[in-house]
């Protein structure tokens, strides 16, 4: 009887010390995370080697002979010459203004035997100036016309007028040059209107930051056609690019709000592509379902996404992200111990192998890159869904490295989509550059005031980012809008940042 009770007791004592370990291992990685986001950067480059590991499961530390082979790499690196840096020539077609710098002509004797010099070459050098930006107020004069003959009789007489020039925003004193300025500065530069008004300030040009915000209001609702155009464009394309981030408004009854996404194409003019750059701003006051649903519509092509829950009440093909997946390893990776190596940094160096593939696959067909991904990065991802499902068995599922095999098996069926169709990326990391500048501009101007200032904000980041990602300089594009759109023959289809480029 009495070995009875201690046995059960032992077992007791097991599992309460079992679950202690536990609680201080799970105390241990968030302790680790929360110093490593406080104090270290946040890059998730990893220098993981696959040859320090046998096992997968086995937690090693790092073998001397790696550590050797990679002071040897270092001291090689360092033993190497440093190239000089050279200065990139400026551009050819900047205006030039050339000035010659010679010797008085009494020196262009020779010290020797008197002779006459005579010039067989020349050192040039370039500099740049810089000329402070100027205004200037255009003068419009209409001249009116009456009839003298109908003044003498004392009849009515008619006066003739010319009919006042088409304006972006009628009665105002901005020109589409100013408009267009204004929307770079803020929407591609994040220079706040605050900021701006102090620059007009200094040129005793009184313009508050009320106006200005008026006009971005005024100038976003004068886009609506381009973006309505785009829209459409958009929703024809077989792959489409989502993502969402925070916003606050100051005058919206929520406490937070969402800045939405949608990207088609590459962020880069100069990379090929199925699809036309497209890049597409939506502000609602919610993260609800009803926000995409409202947006997509019908949209039954592919949509690539990061792993929210909503994205699955579409009626969209869904794709995942893989650099999503990787980040949940990338994190469970600064939870370990510094300077040991374990599961994490097994499942990294699966994500660099189907990483390598991708990058051989720039500028294929996505024949080609189907084909590819078909031969190598199919047995690679057979090959990391067998240890995420020998691994889910062995780890706790809520340390950081459980959360992260469960979120790849949890989205497996969509991380693997892109072993599929050759017009898909492998992440959904077209959508974050796109967001990105919205979110670098925030940390500048903070908040917007209104729901229809945060609507013009979603407006003007939209054709700013579908200029840049088809090539065109945004103020020569916003210009060009601002000036065709208000006229009444107005051709939509001929606004378009990739027919502009043409042109």
């Amino acid at each position: 009887m009495e070995i009875d009770e201690l046995t059960k007791k032992i077992a007791s004592l097991e599992a309460h010390n079992k679950q202690l370990k536990q609680e201080n291992d799970f105390l241990r990685e968030q302790f680790n995370l929360a110093r490593h986001r406080r104090f270290e950067a946040s890059s998730e480059k990893c220098s993981v080697q696959s040859s320090l590991f046998n096992e997968p499961e086995t937690e090693v530390d790092e073998p001397i002979e790696a550590a050797a082979d990679e002071a040897v790499e270092e001291s090689r690196a360092e033993s190497r010459p440093k190239a000089k840096p050279k200065r990139k020539p400026l551009p050819k077609d900047l205006p030039r203004e050339t000035h010659i710098i010679d010797i008085a002509d009494e020196e262009k004797i020779c010290p020797c035997c008197q002779g006459e010099l005579h010039q067989f070459d020349e050192e040039t050098s370039e500099q740049l100036e810089y000329i402070p930006a100027t205004v200037k107020v255009i003068e419009t004069v209409r001249p009116k016309y009456a009839c003298r003959t109908c003044e003498h009789n004392n009849t009515h007489t008619p006066i003739k007028i010319a009919d006042v020039p088409a304006s972006p925003i009628p009665k105002s004193m901005a020109t589409p040059s100013l408009l267009a300025q204004v929307i770079i500065q803020k929407y591609q530069f994040a220079l706040p209107l605050y900021r701006q008004e102090a620059l007009f300030k200094q040129l005793d040009i009184e313009l508050s930051r009320k106006t200005l915000a008026t006009w971005m209001i005024r100038c976003a609702d004068l886009f609506k056609p381009v973006i309505e155009r785009l829209k459409d464009t958009l929703l024809t394309q077989s792959v489409i690019h989502a993502d969402e981030t925070p916003l606050k408004v100051i005058n919206d009854d929520k406490q937070k709000s969402y800045m939405w996404v949608y990207c088609t194409g590459t962020d880069s003019p100069n990379t090929p592509s199925p699809h036309k750059n497209i890049v597409l701003y939506d502000y609602h006051p919610s993260r609800a379902a009803t926000c995409p649903k409202d947006f997509l519509g019908n949209y039954s092509g592919y949509l690539q996404v990061d792993g929210y829950a909503v994205y699955s009440d579409l009626d969209a093909e869904l794709a995942g992200c893989m650099a999503h997946a990787r980040r949940k390893f990338v994190e469970a990776q600064r939870a370990q111990p510094k300077g040991k190596t374990g599961r994490a940094d097994v499942a990294i160096n699966h994500f660099r192998d189907l990483y390598q593939v991708e990058s051989t696959l720039k500028g294929l067909s996505s024949e080609d890159k189907l084909a590819i991904r078909q031969k190598k990065s199919l047995p690679l991802l057979n090959k990391f869904k067998k240890w995420l499902d020998k691994t889910a068995n062995q780890v706790a599922p809520k340390t950081a490295i459980g959360k992260a095999v469960e979120y790849s098996i949890n989205q497996w069926a969509k991380l693997v989509r892109f072993c599929e169709n050759g017009e898909l990326a492998i992440d959904n990391n077209r959508a974050e550059r796109a967001i990105k500048p919205f979110v670098i501009g925030r940390k500048n101007w903070l908040f917007s005031n209104t729901s229809s200032g945060a609507h013009a904000s979603a407006i003007l980041y939209s054709l700013i980012e579908t200029a840049k990602a088809n090539g065109v300089d945004c103020y020569t594009y916003l210009s060009h809008l601002l000036t065709e759109l208000p006229k009444e023959d107005c051709d939509i289809d001929a606004l378009m940042p990739w027919c502009f480029a043409k042109a």
